[in-house]
């Protein structure tokens, strides 16, 4: 059983205390829902603000500025911070410690990087931008940068830009913002972090050039989950191992980490992903109860292709409405099955991932990273902070 291997087969706990690097999505804050005001910042080591974006000419910008800096209509803030970062000055005013960085790119944000990347001068020009759009303006509230290039070469949105030649010019680019933000953290006398998120998918850890990128930054965030996203095949979201059946077993958090070790990351500089969200397939035939079955579209009453918060999941109550929970002891993550509806959901709970949690500890890896804290009931959060298994329902 893969449980009890856990710490027999893992390296011995670093002494330094763990990274939880939170991202959020400020898009999906509401009234009367998750906001920044809300995050349990001490729980956290990093807050992630997702995202800024890389304009056609290869700069860094905001977003959306009226969201972000509360600049709406032509109109500035009547205070140094505007619209988000005003509360995330907030947040961080209450709590000193924690460090809060800008992520640049994510799915959406990332069309134009392989420009930015291109040439010697194209990224001076980027490198600047960060310190110019984030860093300067909006002094002592970004405590570094997180660049989310999804992705370099291949495999990103359709309509991205792309070239084989992103491999080298990724890790160029991360050396030239290396050097311009230790140049600013000279100026300024404090401490600025950088950091990448990666796909956990094997062929998307070959475009990278792991060992020279783990060299650069302070942490690599294995983004170790959507292992089949955009799939109508019933495999898990975020295995912990493979599994019996499995035709995909080199799809999990173990495998991918393992990838990442080979090709020269250190342990110390990976911090491991979890989703605080599921994926559901619709379609899905009964054998084996829906586990490794072909469906036929991601359901959209489960939320569709871009998955399912789990605190929407949980308020929804799936078990009342026919859905029974089954959990693989292999590969140490739940799934939800309806037989009459024929849909399956993959998901991650208290459970999965406290036993993360307790890989990444044993593994001595630099934490845990979390996509993403908006989608949490709270549950999520407090299985990483109390670093024991909860008590697990029987099937």
């Amino acid at each position: 059983m893969h449980g009890l291997a856990l710490v027999k087969q893992g390296r011995a706990a670093p002494a330094r205390a763990p990274v939880i690097a939170g991202y959020i999505a400020p898009w999906k804050a509401r009234t009367g829902g998750p906001s920044i005001k809300t995050i349990p910042a001490r729980e956290l080591t990093h807050l992630m603000y997702a995202f800024g974006t890389v304009s056609a000419e290869g700069l860094a910008e905001l977003a959306d500025r009226c969201l972000d800096a509360g600049a709406c209509d032509g109109t500035s803030p009547s205070g140094p911070f505007g619209g988000n970062f005003a509360q995330l000055a907030e947040l961080k005013r209450n709590n000193p410690e924690l460090r809060i960085l800008v992520s640049l790119g994510g799915w959406s944000g990332s069309k134009y990087f392989s420009v930015a990347a291109a040439t010697p001068i194209s990224r001076a020009r980027l490198a600047q931008s960060v310190i110019e759009t984030f860093l300067r303006p909006y002094f002592g509230l970004f405590d570094g940068v997180d660049v989310d290039w999804e992705y370099p070469v291949s495999g990103g949105r359709d309509g991205n830009l792309e070239r084989p030649e992103d491999r080298h010019n990724f890790t160029l680019m991360i050396a030239e913002l290396r050097r311009q933000l230790d140049r600013f953290s000279a100026s300024e006398r404090r401490k600025l972090e950088l950091t990448i998120a990666v796909s956990a998918a094997p062929d998307k850890i070959v475009n990278l050039e792991a060992a020279d990128l783990a060299r650069l930054v302070d942490r690599i965030h294995l983004m170790a989950y959507d292992y089949h996203a955009g799939s109508a095949f019933a495999g898990f979201n975020a295995p912990l191992f493979a599994c019996a059946g499995d035709p995909s077993p080199d799809l999990n958090v173990d495998a991918s980490v393992n990838a990442l070790v080979r090709a020269g990351v250190p342990p110390a500089k990976l911090t491991l992903g979890v989703a605080f969200y599921g994926r559901a397939v619709a379609d899905v035939p009964p054998q084996n109860n829906g586990l490794f079955q072909m469906g036929t579209t991601a359901s959209a009453e489960w939320g569709g292709s871009d998955g399912i918060d789990y605190r929407d999941l949980v308020a929804r109550r799936p078990e009342e409405q026919g859905f029974r929970r089954y959990w693989s002891d292999e590969a140490q993550v739940p799934w939800l099955y309806d037989a009459e509806r024929r849909i399956w959901i993959s998901y991650d709970d208290p459970f999965s991932i406290a036993r993360k949690a307790m890989y990444a500890r044993a593994h001595a890896l630099a934490g845990i990273m979390i996509w993403d804290l908006f989608a949490d009931d709270g549950s999520l959060l407090a299985a990483l902070r109390t670093g024991t298994l909860p008590s697990q329902k029987s099937e």
